[in-house]
């Protein structure tokens, strides 16, 4: 079987499981599991391929057709132009989360910049962070060994360990130290009673402690905003990702303690970060 071959037989497979991305998600997993690129895919269509690479492709479908996510299957996620690997225990880096970290580098651009990313997971944050500003030093913190395990592997293939750190904390129980000229976060913010309306997809397979925002989705930016002007240098800077609707109202959290308040839209038109410095 060629390539090309093989391309349509996974293609047609998912479509009849019913996906609507069939096309993009099998030349996803046709390519990651050949390890070419999406233009080498092309040029490279009329390639045999060994049977047991197409045996992989196949039980890849298989697994998505069952509704595991197909970053999870094949390990990996691009982000910010970037490939991290990804396990279960990491929630699945996303496009809206490009918005934050795209709004950071800008705030300090060529700017030498210590910080902290809470909740790190799989890392994508604070390592797009370092990978983009060479002179950024990043530190992520997370409840989850397993995350950061992940994230440790992911500053090594982007060789950005002498420049970024990892360590376990339970942001909302433990004391840690340090100052910073940015805390950075993407917290849990779905609301509990909302996670069983979440898609499949997320709600079975992605970890419920990097979703879980408590009643209300705002747990988790009550308390860092509450700790965060203890840990950040004069005019130090803490931007969060929010949840759809949560703009204003971690607006109005971070209103007594912080100042320059900006709520920044996605790509979609979303209101998706909101960031400001802390009060002198």
């Amino acid at each position: 079987m060629v390539i090309r071959a093989l391309l349509q037989r996974t293609a047609a497979a998912l479509r009849e499981g019913g996906m609507e991305n069939a096309v993009f998600e099998a030349h996803l997993i046709v390519r990651t599991i050949l390890g070419l690129s999406a233009l080498e895919l092309v040029l490279h269509g009329g390639d045999a391929v060994a049977e047991r690479d197409a045996a992989r492709v196949g039980e890849a479908a298989e697994r998505v057709l069952a509704g595991e996510p197909v970053q999870y299957v094949l390990g990996t996620q691009e982000f910010m132009s970037l490939e991290f690997r990804v396990t279960p225990a990491v929630l699945i880096p996303r496009a809206d989360t490009e918005t934050l970290v795209e709004h950071v580098l800008e705030q300090y651009r060529n700017r030498g910049l210590l910080a902290l990313d809470i909740g790190t997971g799989s890392g994508c944050i604070a390592l797009s962070i370092a990978h983009y500003n060479r002179r950024a030093y990043v530190r992520g913190v997370d409840i989850s060994a397993a995350a950061l395990e992940v994230a440790e592997q992911n500053a090594k293939a982007l060789q950005l360990e002498e420049r970024a750190a990892f360590e376990q904390v339970d942001i909302m129980r433990d004391a840690f130290f340090g100052q910073y000229d940015l805390i950075v976060s993407n917290p849990p913010y779905i609301e509990t009673d909302v996670i069983p309306t979440l898609e499949r997809n997320v709600r079975e397979f992605e970890p419920r402690a990097a979703l879980d925002g408590g009643p209300d989705g705002l747990d988790f930016y009550r308390r860092i905003v509450q700790i965060a002007p203890v840990h950040l240098h004069k005019n130090g800077m803490l931007a969060f990702e929010v949840g759809n609707t949560q703009a204003r109202a971690v607006a109005d959290l971070m209103g007594p303690g912080f100042c320059g308040i900006q709520i920044i839209k996605d790509l979609c038109g979303v209101e998706r970060v909101v960031s400001g410095r802390k009060r002198i």
